[in-house]
């Protein structure tokens, strides 16, 4: 089975989401000390700051599955890229405190939504031989952003804008944002969403152009999936045909976030700056970072076809977990604070090979058609709302002790080693079909 032009076109424009949605998440860390001094803010309320698009992207999460049922993954991304271009521009001219969480919040929305969406559109539309990588594509254009995001905020920095920096830092947003919805107007629908709504010729259409070689054996896998789906009730999320899936997107979505790998992200200027570097050279540091997130993740990609996507979750937590556990140390004793960066680099390598690239490839795949929205939706639901709580608490608690919350990151990828060793299966080059009847059966 081959790579055609429309189904790269398709994934591509689909992944665009995951570069809004880096962009907007990592951005933020190069305007906490501005916020601050704009608006006085505390810890408390630094953390509500960030915290704020957080909310949103729960909110997002919840939500994304009910239009991406009824209007289909395709049509709700074209809202959500709106939601994206709105938010971008009212942060920019944010006339008070009030006024910029609101803003943030809307592309929080936006965020949280294309979590979901994207990755289940470009699932949906992959053949299981390329659905890893294509899927993949998703998270390379999160650290994309991420690294546009940090890179943004340098340039940025050395055109002596004043007061008005964090203004462009976070209006500059729109640009892409605008991209995204221009691109999103020349992709189609999704073909198992067709198949459910009963547009049988489109969903066939569309599996020609994406390089099915057999269309009417992989039509009639659909449709017979969606069939004893709707036979059994399968539009319920919570019943017990679903418990596994259910417990496998939760579990994935906390360790994630138990990682500790967006704290870090969004106040690693914050971080270096209580290890002494300047604001400068933070930034620059800050660059570094997300390169090594995007190399590391390219990488995974690569791979994990190959390797599976077990086995990079297992390898990963080792990694995660000795390079906090040498933050952790450098805090808590202030000794070979030059290591610091390379520590983090090794976490963020550890976490781009493995929960970075893997956890939208898994959400994606472990639901069956009829609940695979909803199912998605939960899993970057338990993701976001992990993120909101311990971005908004880490500003808190590292402000009374640097190196507790490190050691709690720490501590909790040396559980997620042993509960993927002994209870996720691997779901490499298997059909989203012959995945539903497998995971049905545990």
């Amino acid at each position: 089975m081959k790579l055609t032009a429309s189904l790269i076109k398709a994934s591509i424009v689909a992944a665009l989401g995951g570069l809004l949605f880096g962009f907007d998440t990592a951005v933020i860390a190069g305007t906490t000390e501005a916020l601050t001094q704009t608006f006085a803010l505390t810890p408390y309320s630094l953390g509500l700051t960030v915290a704020s698009a957080l909310w949103g992207t729960i909110l997002g999460a919840m939500l994304a599955g009910f239009p991406g049922d009824r209007y289909g993954r395709r049509n709700s991304l074209r809202g959500l890229a709106v939601f994206y271009l709105v938010s971008a521009v009212g942060c920019a001219f944010a006339w008070d405190w009030y006024s910029l969480l609101f803003f943030r919040f809307i592309g929080g929305l936006a965020i949280g939504g294309s979590s979901v969406l994207g990755p289940m559109y470009i699932a949906e539309i992959a053949p299981a031989k390329w659905r890893g990588r294509l899927v993949g594509l998703f998270q390379f254009n999160v650290v994309a952003g991420i690294l546009l995001a940090y890179f943004s905020n340098y340039l940025l920095g050395l055109l002596s804008l004043g007061e008005t920096e964090w203004r462009w830092k976070l209006g500059v947003a729109a640009f892409p944002a605008a991209l995204f919805l221009a691109m999103l107007l020349a992709i189609p629908r999704s073909p198992r969403w067709l198949a459910a709504r009963g547009k049988l010729d489109e969903a066939r259409a569309v599996l020609q152009l994406t390089g099915e070689q057999n269309v009417d054996a992989a039509l009639a896998d659909i449709v017979a999936s969606i069939e004893e789906e709707r036979r059994y009730g399968g539009e319920r999320l919570f019943s017990a045909r679903h418990k596994f899936p259910v417990f496998l997107a939760v579990s994935i979505g906390m360790f994630n976030q138990l990682s500790g790998i967006n704290a870090i992200l969004y106040y690693l200027n914050d971080i270096f700056a209580r290890a002494g570097f300047t604001k400068v050279s933070s930034d620059v540091q800050a660059v570094a970072i997300g390169f090594t997130n995007l190399v590391f993740t390219i990488l995974a990609m690569s791979v994990i076809d190959r390797f599976g996507r077990k086995t990079l979750l297992l390898i990963g937590s080792v990694g995660t977990a000795l390079s906090l556990a040498g933050v952790a140390y450098i805090f808590w004793t202030g000794a070979r604070e030059h290591l610091l960066v390379w520590l983090l680099i090794a976490f963020i390598a550890s976490f781009a090979f493995s929960q970075g690239a893997v956890i939208w490839v898994y959400l994606s795949e472990v639901f069956p058609t009829s609940v695979r929205a909803k199912g998605q939706s939960l899993g970057s639901f338990t993701h976001w709302l992990m993120n909101a709580i311990i971005s908004w608490g880490f500003p808190v608690v590292a402000a009374s002790s640097k190196a507790a919350p490190f050691v709690f990151f720490s501590a909790m990828m040396a559980v997620q080693f042993v509960v993927v060793l002994a209870m996720y299966p691997e779901t490499k080059g298997v059909s989203l079909e012959e995945m539903e009847k497998k995971l049905a059966r545990a």
